[in-house]
């Protein structure tokens, strides 16, 4: 039942897994991330890419909302992004969203 790590790429479509919330903690006033027995704080950014994580969004649509929203370079935006997923993904902090048969 444990998450298969998966290989981020524009064309995926990351989630957090059932078992793992982001979480406002209100005691320390900052953004959490909580799994079984695991507990990681990301930062700000981290946290705004999180929020896109729904499954539904593909990272390239994410990379183009931030590139717009920053006025950045969407090649620097879509590097860090995915670098920062993938390593989410590697940690078991994130799933990919299977194709629904509904």
């Amino acid at each position: 039942m444990a998450s298969r790590n998966i290989s981020v790429s524009e064309t995926s479509r990351p989630k957090l897994p059932r078992h793992t919330k982001l979480k406002f903690d209100e005691t320390r006033q900052v953004w959490v991330i909580l799994a079984p027995e695991r507990v990681l704080a990301p930062d700000e950014i981290a946290v705004e890419v999180l929020q896109l994580c729904d499954g539904v969004r593909s990272v390239a649509q994410m990379v183009d909302q931030l590139a717009e929203k920053y006025a950045a370079p969407r090649d620097a935006i879509a590097t860090d992004v995915i670098a920062m997923l993938q390593d989410l993904a590697d940690k078991g902090f994130l799933t990919e969203a299977r194709e629904s048969t509904a």
